[in-house]
């Protein structure tokens, strides 16, 4: 095992129970060839990943071939990101579903979007919806469950929308998390990560954006990921997995 993860290993070892894990990488449909150098890593390693794909941005093709994966194994989930992956707001942090979106047109957006995945993936299209940036309002939450999608994944720092009838599937950590905009080193992240292991007894979410992940990038994940494969107190899951004891229903796949 790498070194730079010895910490977290440790924090591992001392776990009284396993610790559940899902890996969620944003903006599918954009650089596919990052896309499927990110997907193949995890074949590699026999660990589920969920993608969270934007709606007008996939092309058919790499629909077709996501979904393909996704019917032959149980390891690639895929969802909904938004749906044009647009910033809507003239002032402050950039969002596609913010105070700026009427409700009216954040609710066709998020219906236009399920339909069109729906229309590429069918069965293999689960109803989760991650917004872009992590970002969205009370009033996004109201629409998912109208439009049928029953499950909000943004960052763990947000507050709970409340929304009766969504789950929320929180990320707790950011595989590109930067500090006053510099990038953590690998140790940084390392210790970073082992202390959230310790101080949770939650499933943990790792976010992951393979447009910005190069070569090198990509080399550490796969060290993580040897580490999150061979350590007994892990357990790799997807996120419909993660979020189905919530929904009461089958945790495999959701019908559409």
């Amino acid at each position: 095992m790498s070194a730079w993860l010895d910490g977290v290993a440790r924090s591992l070892d001392e776990r009284a129970t396993p610790l559940e894990l899902f890996f969620r990488d944003d903006d599918a449909g954009w650089s596919d060839e990052r896309l499927f150098a990110l997907t193949n890593l995890f074949d590699s390693h026999e660990l589920p990943l969920d993608l969270a794909v934007i709606p007008k941005a996939i092309n058919s093709g790499t629909a077709a071939r996501l979904a393909r994966r996704a019917r032959r194994s149980d390891l690639l989930g895929l969802h909904q990101h938004g749906f044009t992956h647009t910033n809507h707001e003239s002032q402050g942090r950039p969002c596609e579903f913010g105070p700026s979106r009427p409700e009216a047109a954040q609710r066709a957006d998020i219906a236009s979007g399920r339909e069109r995945l729906l229309m590429l993936f069918g069965s293999e299209f689960e109803p989760i919806f991650t917004p872009p940036w992590n970002r969205c309002t009370s009033a996004t939450g109201a629409c998912l469950v109208d439009a049928g999608i029953p499950v909000l994944s943004r960052d763990a720092t947000a507050a709970p929308l409340a929304v009766p009838g969504l789950v929320e599937c929180p990320i707790a950590s950011d595989w590109l998390k930067k500090r006053h905009g510099v990038p953590l080193t690998r140790d940084e992240w390392a210790a970073s990560f082992a202390d959230l292991i310790r101080r949770t007894s939650d499933p943990v979410g790792v976010m992951l954006h393979h447009a910005d992940m190069d070569d090198d990038n990509r080399e550490a994940l796969g060290d993580l990921l040897r580490l999150v494969r061979r350590h007994g107190r892990v357990r790799p899951m997807r996120m419909w997995q993660v979020v189905a004891r919530h929904l009461n229903v089958e945790s495999e796949r959701k019908p559409s």
